[in-house]
């Protein structure tokens, strides 16, 4: 008998003893798992019936009264473990990124695997949080947003976002809303953790209809409905933030369901979040945490079918922030929507 054959009984027992003892986590991920493989197969959560342009609802006249509006600025999450697996980004050239493929998935599943072993309910695949990285672009974002204003622009309604970014006493009231994803509520409560803790009394509200487009795992939640989040493992090793103490005290998940239905897409959860927006949040200005590919579709569906805007094509890039005003009208009794494309500012970031 070998050395191996030796010590791989011991080891397997070993694992077996860590699985049973952590009996919970490896319930969950299993069902994570079965979720993952059946949103791959079956949803169809990019594809949806083509809409009519959203202009065709708000035609030129004076009649101002029949339009709400309110003032939407996107933060979109700072880079997540899953991007840094899969995903080459800015800060790395192709030839590295294809290098690093292999041994970064390696790594990725390694820890996975150490994740499940010692029973924690986290992932470095399932909705996968924040990286180191991405934690330092957060900063970066915190950092930028502890400015004056009046150093940093001239142009008054960008100095106006910016204000209500930072709820500064001036400014008007604003409200924090994060999709359930654990990257883009660990993005809000460090981009937004001095305004958060200025206002002990402030809550980000967790909407499920913010949940990312894709049928890949990073965009399933781990957090069991109407849960408190948990900080993850990189969120733990981050110390410029207590995400324990604000995930605790200042994230309001009761209105968080768990996960997307398989049966839902993309565009329901768009319009789910313009009828909220408009019907439940009382303050104009809403400050929004979220992903990439949902903002991107939000730009799509929203504008004019004749703009050219660049959202359309392009993300906004990792802790970028940008506003935007959103227009409501009725049609036969049913709520239309609209971006007012001239309102479109870039705070912070931009897109790539």
């Amino acid at each position: 008998m070998t050395i191996f054959e030796h010590l791989l009984r011991p080891f397997l027992l070993a694992v077996i003893c860590f699985l049973v003892f952590n009996f919970y986590t490896v319930v969950h991920k299993t069902k994570l798992t079965f979720q993952g493989a059946a949103y791959l197969i079956f949803c169809n959560d990019k594809t949806w019936p083509k809409q009519p342009d959203p202009k065709s609802f708000f035609p030129n006249n004076d009649d101002k009264g029949k339009v709400e509006k309110k003032t939407i600025i996107f933060v979109r999450h700072g880079e997540s473990t899953w991007n840094d697996t899969f995903n080459k980004g800015p800060h790395r050239s192709a030839s590295k990124f294809v290098i690093g493929f292999i041994p970064g998935l390696i790594k990725a599943c390694t820890y996975e695997f150490y994740l499940l072993l010692a029973g924690k309910v986290d992932s470095w695949f399932y909705d996968s949080p924040l990286s180191l990285l991405g934690l330092e672009q957060v900063g970066t974002l915190s950092s930028y947003l502890k400015q004056n204003p009046n150093d940093i622009t001239q142009d008054p309604q960008e100095k106006l976002m910016l204000q209500i970014l930072r709820k500064d006493p001036s400014a008007p009231e604003s409200v924090l809303v994060s999709s359930s994803l654990r990257r883009a509520i660990s993005t809000v409560a460090a981009s937004f953790q001095d305004r958060l803790l200025r206002n002990p009394s402030e809550n980000i509200m967790i909407l499920p209809s913010l949940q990312e487009i894709s049928r890949n795992p990073d965009t399933l939640s781990i957090t069991p409905h109407k849960t408190n989040v948990s900080p993850s493992w990189v969120d733990a090793s981050y110390d410029k933030v207590d995400f324990k103490t604000i995930f605790q005290r200042q994230v309001d998940m009761n209105l968080h369901l768990g996960n997307k239905p398989i049966d839902t897409n993309g565009y329901k959860r768009m319009k789910e979040f313009c009828h909220v927006a408009f019907g439940n949040i009382d303050e104009e200005y809403i400050i929004v945490g979220g992903h990439s590919i949902w903002f991107r579709s939000f730009f799509k569906e929203f504008l004019p079918r004749d703009s050219f805007h660049v959202g359309k094509k392009k993300k906004v890039v990792n802790c970028g922030a940008v506003s935007f005003s959103l227009l409501k009208t009725y049609d036969n009794g049913e709520e239309k929507f609209m971006i007012e494309e001239d309102s479109i500012r870039v705070v912070y970031g931009g897109f790539k």
